[in-house]
């Protein structure tokens, strides 16, 4: 005798009605990160009827005139459309993830073509009139009526090395010892110098530069010097790093120290030999912010250095340059030959900067791997 189950009813969305007893059907997955060509075309269509709706309000029916606005005004109904469209086809959640991802990605967009219009400017700016000359000689013997093509940047290179090299050497000893301080050790000094450190990030650069003018320069009579400059990029770096490498540490795990500490390792040593060497590549990313925040600044070498036209590779004694100095005093020129100049200065400085960005963070992964 066959015994016939009892028949099954399907609710849609929920449970499963089976012989009088509910039971629970999974729901099929939404996924959010889906795309495909027909989401393109809502994409595409919405930034078409936003441009064209715009235009017709702009040009038709209120006369409105300006690029900015009216490229923030099609950005915004774009939003709003899009929303709309997306809802009507995939429901409220999917929505409100597939519009928060274009904003996202637009802002991601709209901050690396800013950067690369920066970059490309500079390079079409600079690169037609940069020639071997500009690496060994100096403007000694240049005038005013010169092309740009005569002299160089000598001078100015070897003083922003030397300058931010010895800020370097002061400040990330004592930047890497205040973050392990407070992130390793702490105690009641902690939020004082914590306190410290947070003012410091706030310190314009040019009251850096008149700090060091008014307690090194002026009291000892010891003149303009590179060094001078090296100690007010120190205090403009130290915030920097210290910060960052402050955050670096913090992203080391607990279960490190605390193994560590369980085998009998002395905490001076857990954190010389595991929590440094953890966080070694965010140290660099540190040092890298730190020398990114100095290197271009002009203010307070202006204060502290003065700037020279000829070679002074004594960063202890008389004036020196460095390259925004150089950028800076060439592009306040009326001569059209030295604001090119100041041009090639500013690509040049660019080029250095990212090779020495690239070569450390190259170091870092290096060392990370060889662990």
């Amino acid at each position: 005798m066959s015994v016939t189950s009892p028949p099954v009813e399907e609710h849609p969305g929920t449970t499963t009605v089976l012989g009088g007893v509910p039971s629970t059907v999974d729901e099929p997955r939404r996924r959010l990160e889906r795309f495909s060509s027909d989401d393109l075309f809502e994409l595409l269509g919405s930034a078409i009827s936003a441009l064209a709706l715009m235009w017709v309000i702009f040009d038709r029916l209120v006369a409105f005139e300006g690029v900015f606005g009216f490229v923030v005004c099609v950005y915004l109904m774009f939003l709003c459309i899009y929303a709309v469209v997306s809802g009507q086809h995939h429901g409220r959640l999917a929505a409100s993830d597939r519009v928060m991802t274009v904003v996202m990605w637009s802002a991601g967009a709209l901050v690396v073509g800013l950067l690369v219009m920066v970059i490309g400017y500079v390079i079409v700016r600079g690169l037609p009139g940069l020639r071997p000359n500009f690496f060994t000689e100096t403007l000694a013997t240049t005038g005013s009526l010169d092309p740009a093509t005569a002299g160089g940047g000598l001078h100015s290179i070897v003083g922003t090395f030397q300058q931010v090299g010895i800020a370097l050497l002061i400040s990330l000893p004592v930047a890497m010892v205040t973050a392990v301080y407070l992130n390793e050790v702490g105690g009641r000094f902690a939020k004082p110098v914590r306190f410290v450190i947070d003012a410091m990030s706030g310190i314009p650069s040019i009251v850096a530069g008149l700090f060091i003018y008014a307690i090194w320069i002026v009291p000892s009579g010891r003149g303009y010097s590179g060094f001078a400059a090296a100690l007010a990029l120190s205090i403009i770096m130290l915030p920097t790093i210290c910060r960052t490498a402050l955050e670096m540490l913090r992203l080391v795990p607990d279960g490190l120290r605390e193994a560590a500490l369980a085998l009998g390792a002395p905490r001076w040593s857990v954190t010389w030999k595991i929590v440094l060497p953890t966080a070694r590549s965010g140290l660099v990313t540190a040092v890298i912010l730190g020398v990114a925040r100095a290197v271009g600044e002009t203010a307070p070498v202006l204060l502290t250095s003065f700037g020279s036209s000829v070679m002074n590779g004594n960063p202890f004694a008389g004036p020196q340059d460095n390259l925004p100095l150089f950028v800076w005093k060439q592009i306040g020129s009326f001569k059209d030959a030295q604001q090119e100049r100041a041009w090639i200065g500013a690509f040049v400085l660019i080029v250095l900067v990212l090779t020495a960005f690239t070569a450390a963070r190259w170091l870092g992964n290096k060392n990370r791997k060889t662990r």
